[in-house]
């Protein structure tokens, strides 16, 4: 299927995704941070405790881990619908691959929040490893992506 898109949007739409990631990427950190704020909260005490709890360190952190699973689900999607639109195809490679792969990870990690808020120690283990990983795997996607968007700016010029 051929779609006639304006060649302005072809070309300005590359950079969205990337820009999209970035924003995403910094995100995922502070959501971490967030994340062990919480858990230290959790586990503090006395003025240690009442300090920590100033912070709201489990909203902020499920106000950010709710946008960062939503923005991931949309830049994956997008990514792969800007690539299609501009190349009338998916390069089905490493940084494809990764990224399904990230957005699965996403889905499985908000997944175990019903049973964090039971108390499942294993639960809370299993999101720290899979968000740790899903950072692991961002840094790395960054790069490769740098690398994607120094091709499209080399085929423009």
């Amino acid at each position: 299927m051929s779609m006639d898109w304006p060649e302005s949007i072809k070309v300005y739409s590359q950079f969205v995704h990337p820009a999209l990631m970035w924003l995403l990427l910094a995100m995922c950190i502070y959501a971490m941070y967030t994340g062990l704020q919480w858990r230290r909260t959790r586990s503090a005490s006395g003025d240690l405790k009442k300090t920590l709890l100033k912070g709201k360190f489990k909203l902020k952190h499920h106000d950010i881990g709710a946008a960062v699973l939503s923005l991931m689900v949309v830049g994956c999607i997008a990514g792969m619908a800007v690539t299609y639109v501009n190349n009338q195809k998916l390069f089905v490679g490493p940084h494809l691959i990764a990224g399904l792969g990230m957005t699965g990870l996403i889905a499985m990690a908000a997944s175990l929040t019903p049973l964090m808020q039971k108390g499942v120690e294993w639960a809370r283990i299993a999101h720290i490893a899979l968000n740790t990983v899903i950072v692991g795997l961002f840094g790395w996607q960054a790069v490769s992506g740098i690398d994607i968007l120094q091709r499209i700016i080399g085929r423009m010029g």
